[in-house]
């Protein structure tokens, strides 16, 4: 590895001086370099090269790190500062099946509490997201797609309990799921696997539906389990 890569130099990032905030063009630039793989899991994310790579000051650096690490893309280690972040295989695992446990509580849950119109949202939602795969959208749009997903899905379900526990899993997970999704073949894959666990919670079937989602799941570690393990090979 180049001493470039082990500090997390990236190509990319342009910050103009009008249209969105500058700490939003570089909280953007940032993202995409993650979610992308041009920053691997694992690389130093160092503040005096990212100012220098984009004239923004060290405060407004800082509190992009800050909103990477609240996404779950970033994390802060003693001696070491910012790095990407790239949890083990067994870390990810368990990370997947807590996953799995709480989002088919959830699914239960909205199955018994969801009216009508939460119904309709979580429908537009997986629509949604099947015309951006379609359409080869990019990561950060595919993540965004999901994101309204379970925030449909959290509000049909209307337990704040669940919800508390299930946003700091979420965060934890993104950049495994940027993995998973980043791989030949699995955005379309997962978009079907959304509709017909969306349909299953349509007409109200619990088994199905808890199914499907424990289903999605296991695909969706498997995929990004081997990506992240390729991406480490490629890195070492």
């Amino acid at each position: 590895m180049t001493a470039a890569e082990e500090t997390g130099t990236f190509r990319g990032i342009r910050v103009g001086r009008v249209a969105a905030p500058l700490r939003e063009q570089v909280i953007d630039g940032l993202r995409t370099a993650i979610l992308e793989f041009e920053l691997k899991p694992g690389q130093r994310l160092v503040e005096r090269e990212l100012i220098e790579q984009t004239g923004v000051s060290r405060a407004t650096i800082r509190e992009a790190l800050r909103e990477l690490a609240a996404e779950g893309l970033v994390v802060t280690v003693p001696q070491k500062g910012a790095l990407v972040y790239k949890p083990s295989a067994d870390e990810a695992r368990d990370l997947y099946a807590v996953r799995a446990s709480l989002e088919a509580l959830t699914v239960r849950r909205f199955i018994e509490r969801a009216n009508a119109a939460h119904h309709d949202r979580l429908r537009a939602t997986v629509t949604a997201l099947e015309q951006d795969v379609e359409a080869g959208a990019d990561m950060h749009t595919l993540l965004r797609d999901k994101d309204l997903f379970y925030t449909e899905l959290l509000a049909g379900a209307a337990s704040p309990t669940i919800e508390q526990i299930l946003g700091g899993v979420q965060a934890r997970v993104r950049l495994l799921r940027a993995t998973s999704m980043s791989q030949p073949g699995r955005a379309a894959q997962m978009a079907a696997e959304m509709r017909a666990l969306v349909d299953a919670i349509t007409a109200r079937d619990v088994a199905c539906a808890e199914r499907l989602c424990t289903e999605h799941l296991e695909h969706a570690a498997a995929t990004g389990l081997a990506a992240l393990d390729g991406v480490g090979k490629q890195g070492a």
